[in-house]
């Protein structure tokens, strides 16, 4: 979400859109606004201790929506863009106390979360549905959530629009695999299999290093770049801990901490396969990132990712959680180069088809059409 706000809004602010981020201040030291670029400030919000934990957030949202208003006597806004529940709730209640048009997108969505098994209190649930009712436009990343949107939240059709996120194509692209990993301080030429995520059930770490006990190649490794999130990621971590001794592939498997997103590109031209074995995923930035730096992705097929790996064409997609099935498809890639390199150039050329500047046009349409427009109603 973080990289979805900056990007886009970079891209909406080379468009001529004048923006202004509000984000919640989170260390005492930060600066109250700090200009990113021409047209794009951020603003740190005073709202609840900065060392507050993510799910006391909801205790602060009240606090966080008057300081903005307060803000908006100067700066004037034309149209409110929230994204996530909480920011979206802070939204609704601008909307309604100052009569601005209302644009939100969830991210993540806790029923669609639910169903794959990670649940989120129902007060978050009822939140959403009440700021889908309120909002103007309902932004969906894919087909697949929009689809979520209606099936789970009855969300009227009429509110939703579909706009992709794009990807960086001048740092992520194509690049030389060796070069790579000599960058990485790895000159270890056995396939390598990458995993890219937060370390929390939902993201299917669990699978991927399932996946590397089943494949045929016993010499290929696993790279886990991430830390742990969330109430559950410490549990997770250990949980996926005593799974690598159990599966006994502790010497395959290694660890590195997040890195810089601009750095992620080398990570991706050093794997063989990105595996990407989400629960639930709204979009999939990280299968978007690793087919535009020509990297073939074996996915699950969920959300927005049945959108982004095109099964057979750019990756193969997953349609069960059984690490097997997984295994059979990176065998698949390790085995044949032909097909490797095939899936890599397709999955490059698919990755060019989303820019930041695209969505951003796309946004600043809607924008100019809700300035102009009536408000849509809310209960």
């Amino acid at each position: 979400m973080n990289v979805y706000v900056r990007e886009l809004v970079s891209g909406l602010a080379g468009a001529g859109v004048v923006c202004r981020v509000y984000v919640r201040r989170w260390a005492d030291d930060l600066p109250e606004k700090v200009l990113v670029e021409p047209g794009f400030e951020v603003v740190h919000v005073p709202a609840g201790p900065p060392d507050l934990k993510k799910e006391n957030l909801a205790d602060h949202v009240d606090e966080f929506t008057d300081w903005v208003a307060k803000d908006f006597v100067d700066f004037e806004p034309d149209v409110v863009h929230a994204n996530y529940w909480l920011s979206g709730v802070a939204g609704r209640a601008l909307k309604q106390q100052l009569r601005l048009p209302l644009l939100t997108t969830f991210h993540t969505l806790a029923r669609v979360k639910a169903e794959a098994g990670d649940f989120e209190p129902e007060s978050r649930a009822r939140a959403e549905a009440e700021i889908m009712a309120c909002a103007d436009v309902v932004l969906a990343n894919a087909e697949a959530e929009a689809e979520q949107l209606i099936e789970f939240y009855d969300c009227e059709p009429e509110r939703i629009e579909i706009v992709p996120p794009g990807v960086d194509h001048a740092l992520f692209s194509p690049g030389n695999q060796a070069g790579a990993r000599w960058a990485l301080r790895t000159d270890d030429r056995r396939p390598l299999l990458l995993f890219i995520g937060r370390i929390q059930p939902l993201k299917g770490v669990d699978v991927a290093i399932e996946t590397l006990a089943r494949i045929e190649r016993t010499d290929a490794r696993l790279w886990i770049v991430g830390g742990a999130s969330g109430d559950k990621g410490d549990a997770e971590v250990i949980r996926i801990n005593r799974l690598i001794d159990d599966l006994d592939v502790r010497d395959r498997i290694e660890f590195k901490p997040p890195v810089p997103h601009h750095l992620l590109s080398t990570y991706y031209r050093a794997a063989d396969v990105c595996l990407v074995p989400s629960r639930s995923e709204s979009f999939g930035l990280v299968a978007l990132e690793a087919a535009a730096c020509g990297t073939p992705t074996v996915a699950s097929a969920v959300g927005g990712l049945l959108t982004l790996v095109e099964h057979g064409h750019s990756g193969y997609l997953v349609d069960s959680r059984d690490p097997a099935d997984y295994a059979a498809w990176v065998d698949a890639i390790l085995e044949d180069p032909v097909l490797a390199r095939r899936l890599s150039v397709s999955a490059a050329a698919r990755a060019r088809t989303f820019t930041w500047s695209t969505s951003a046009a796309r946004l600043r349409r809607l924008y100019e059409d809700l300035a102009q427009g009536a408000l849509a109603p809310c209960p």
